[in-house]
């Protein structure tokens, strides 16, 4: 039976990405992050996205090099209420938050506009 907590993303059981599959899941992540000064990457993804999975291992790559960061993935397929909150019209779409707040958006698996965000909001 799948795990309805959270559970590193993929295959790799020692990713720093964080995926969640359910919405209550998700809410006691958004709890205990929402009002920390740590940036968050959300990564809105779906398993038939392409793009998606071009982006991936660059994902997980940051996700190791910033390890000041909390890297989180969400499929819009799972979690489609979640992804409606945020406002995903368009897969990747990644959300950086800070403080609760909204602070960038990245729409496309757009590696280098990604990890320059990443360095701005990070500090």
């Amino acid at each position: 039976m799948g795990q309805l907590f959270s559970s590193p993303a993929a295959d790799e059981g020692n990713s720093p990405v964080v995926a969640i599959h359910s919405e209550n899941a998700w809410n006691d992540h958004w709890k205990s992050h929402k009002d920390s000064s740590k940036l968050m990457v959300i990564d809105f993804s779906a398993s038939w996205c392409g793009p998606c999975r071009f982006i991936e291992p660059a994902f997980k790559a940051m996700a190791a090099k910033y390890t000041d960061v909390v890297f989180v993935k969400i499929d819009v397929d799972e979690l489609s209420e979640v992804a409606q909150q945020w406002q995903v019209q368009a897969m990747p779409t990644f959300v950086l938050v800070k403080g609760g707040s909204e602070v960038g958006r990245v729409v496309g698996a757009k590696k280098d506009e990604l990890e320059k965000k990443i360095e701005q909001l990070r500090a």
